[in-house]
Parts: structure tokens; C-alpha cells; sequence
């Protein structure tokens, strides 16, 4: 499982990442080419389309509203898949504000040819 966490830890610090190359290089070495990161409402297929996508919610959530990202290191796979709970924090106390989920099918060389992610509903914050 040590491995699986590896891979959710890696995915996440994308999210938080800040530069625009090393994002990039990120996304180059978690997706293949025309992969994909879909969501209820958004869809992005390929290296550009994601990272526009990371971009934004780095911009909306990590840059304005100063929260970080981080793995619930609960990841687990099997069969070219990987399931992970993420959280996003307060990076001054832990507070949990939002979780999600996300279930990966990974190519032969284990890079995301799609990731569904899944934003669990809105439960009072914890620490």
C-alpha cells in the first residue's frame, strides 16, 4: 500500500504546486498524453486541458483562500487502479474543510489515462 501512497502523495503536491514548470512536469509524469481528470462538472482530456484545470483550482483555493491539499493516506489499488481520499486544509491548524475522492485507471506504465474525482458532501470542520 506504501506504494499507492507514494502515488496519491505525488498527485496531490501537483495541486499545490506553485511552479509552472515543475507543475507541468508533474502532469507529464502522473498523466499519459491524452489523458484525462473529469469531475461532475468539468472535464479535461490531455496534459494542457489539466493543467488549465490544476491551475484554477490552485489559483482559486491554494493561492487566494491559502488552503493546501494533502492525501488521507488511505490509497489503495489493484489491477491498473488506484482509490484515495484527499483533503483540503488550513495549513495553520489542519482544520479539514473539504474531502474528495479519486479513482484512477492507470496505463501499463502506471500513468492516469483517467481520473474520476469525487467531492464528498460538506461535514463540520475537524482537526
Amino acid at each position: 500500500m506504501d506504494e499507492f501512497n507514494m502515488f496519491a502523495e505525488r498527485y496531490v503536491a501537483a495541486w499545490n504546486e506553485t511552479d509552472a514548470e515543475a507543475r507541468r512536469a508533474a502532469i507529464a509524469a502522473l498523466w499519459t498524453q491524452d489523458g484525462a481528470q473529469l469531475n461532475k462538472t468539468l472535464e479535461a482530456h490531455g496534459h494542457q486541458a489539466i493543467e488549465t484545470r490544476i491551475v484554477n483550482s490552485h489559483n482559486k483555493w491554494v493561492r487566494d483562500a491559502g488552503y493546501l491539499f494533502r492525501s488521507a493516506r488511505n490509497a489503495d489499488g489493484h489491477h491498473n487502479t488506484v482509490k484515495f481520499s484527499w483533503e483540503m486544509v488550513r495549513p495553520d491548524d489542519g482544520t479539514v474543510v473539504s474531502v474528495g475522492v479519486d479513482f484512477l485507471l492507470l496505463d501499463e506504465e502506471g500513468r492516469i489515462l483517467a481520473d474520476y474525482q469525487f467531492i464528498e458532501p460538506s461535514r463540520p470542520a475537524r482537526t
